[in-house]
């Protein structure tokens, strides 16, 4: 019989593909995790892994990983609905984003209105949103690039625009707008793989056939603001950024584009039932003017 223990360390030897790497997050050793994923596709009787090479998930494995994940987020939202239910206040409410910037306004608005309710932040690059709302592993995810997922509902928060931020002394810092081929062989101070709007940098230049110039990679969107400010490189600037208290001085120049736009959404899952401290979340961001920085009903 199928221990939840082994179930939940396949989980992660199978988001990671790597067995040294899921054992040191898991904290065991790596021949007693190796045993566990063994015994699974015994009783399985079908390897759920290629073994070929680097440890790669097969159709089978992401099969069942699929109906894993399902199950025990259905196990976790029973013991969140049976803890809510027989105590006084409302939990805890488990929010997902790529950047919270974005989401200082609401937050601190919700916590204003909802002082006994804990506030769980994790930071999610957009691949991994729909696996961790799949596993209730948090209750919502906000995205500022799609995520063409099944089983999840999603509502759109705000589309704009996004520029080119430069050092005030810069050549291009006095233009109202840009192209893309005049980008081209510019440094490009950006994030990492898989941040939204290192997508939206190589999207961009992949489209005219170009490949940017990129001198510094960081997770950190301050870093980037502030090291561009510095002239070391110039980088895409979402327009709400402009808008910040913790604004970078420099210019801000619109891109001649119509695909430099970033499209910020909230998702949840369809099937899973949210905590009431979940939806009076969902509601607070979905009900937020991300203009006037205020809840739309005070307008």
């Amino acid at each position: 019989m199928m221990e939840l223990n082994s179930l939940k360390q396949f989980l992660v030897v199978a988001r990671l593909e790597h067995l040294s790497r899921a054992a040191d997050e898991l904290h065991i050793a790596q021949p007693s995790l190796s045993r566990t994923i063994a015994r699974l596709e015994s009783e399985l009787g079908t390897p759920l892994f290629d073994r070929s090479g680097r440890l790669r998930l097969n159709d089978t494995g992401r099969l069942f990983r699929d109906h894993v994940e399902r199950s025990l987020g259905e196990l976790e939202a029973g013991r969140r609905a049976v803890a809510e239910a027989t105590s006084e206040g409302l939990g805890t409410v488990r929010l997902a984003s790529e950047t919270f910037l974005t989401l200082t306004g609401p937050l601190a608005a919700y916590k204003r209105a909802h002082p006994s309710i804990e506030i769980e932040l994790h930071w999610s690059p957009a691949e991994d949103m729909a696996r961790r709302l799949r596993a209730q592993d948090v209750d919502l995810c906000v995205a500022s690039q799609p995520i063409h997922a099944e089983g999840l509902e999603s509502a759109q928060l705000f589309d704009e625009a996004v520029g080119v931020g430069t050092p005030l002394d810069h050549p291009l810092a006095g233009r109202t707008s840009v192209s893309i081929d005049e980008l081209a062989g510019q440094p490009f101070v950006t994030a990492r793989q898989g941040h939204w709007v290192r997508r939206l940098l190589d999207r961009l230049f992949a489209a005219r056939g170009l490949t940017p110039k990129i001198v510094c990679e960081s997770d950190e969107p301050s870093a980037i603001a502030g090291l561009i400010s510095a002239g070391l490189g110039i980088g895409l600037v979402p327009a709400f950024a402009r808008r910040s208290a913790m604004r970078t001085p420099g210019a801000w120049i619109a891109v001649d584009s119509p695909d430099c736009r970033r499209t910020v959404t909230l998702y949840w899952g369809a099937d899973s039932h949210l905590p009431v401290a979940a939806r009076l979340m969902r509601t607070t961001i979905t009900s937020w003017d991300w203009i006037t920085g205020e809840p739309q009903e005070k307008r």
